[in-house]
């Protein structure tokens, strides 16, 4: 499978779409500024990825670590972080194989869903690792919690997004 990373005029969907997203999902969760750093995260996309993080199944999927605060003056201890790990090639796979998608809102309910998940697991509402039947339920809720994020958004083609995954509660984006 050929791993195809964005181009440049992509990379600035990607800031863009980030940008509506976290917007989305703050006034959602009605989360202030600094509740929003408390849950610390990054984004990854294929060119920055580790071959570890690289996936044929999702257009993105969580990992975890830790990092050192980069703050002046806190204290060096390690804090969990999440990495945001964008598969451009299965996002450009998607709007090559449906002529109606557009990278835009596709990237901001990528995204919507992923916040939700890390805002989750930063709220101990559910935990990182879990599989089986538990993730597939976690994933159904997510989905559904990014559908009501998202469906009063007034954003060109994002109802079709909407549309394409609203039965697809499991598989697509992770």
């Amino acid at each position: 499978m050929a791993l195809w990373p964005f181009e440049r005029a992509q990379l600035n969907t990607v800031s863009e779409a980030l940008e509506i997203a976290e917007d989305k999902t703050g006034n959602h969760f009605k989360l202030s500024t600094v509740q929003w750093k408390r849950h610390r995260y990054d984004v990854r996309t294929l060119s920055n990825l580790e071959p570890s993080q690289i996936v044929h199944h999702a257009f993105a999927f969580l990992d975890r670590g830790v990092r050192a605060p980069d703050e002046i003056g806190s204290p060096r201890l390690k804090r969990e972080y999440y990495f945001i790990c964008l598969q451009d090639h299965r996002i450009l796979e998607a709007l090559n194989r449906d002529r109606e998608m557009r990278l835009l809102p596709l990237l901001v309910y990528i995204f919507t869903h992923e916040l939700i998940h890390i805002i989750r697991f930063g709220s101990f509402l559910q935990r990182f690792e879990i599989s089986g039947k538990d993730r597939e339920k976690e994933e159904e809720v997510v989905h559904g919690i990014t559908h009501q994020v998202l469906k009063d958004l007034t954003l060109p083609r994002l109802e079709h997004v909407l549309d394409s995954y609203r039965f697809h509660r499991i598989g697509e984006v992770d």
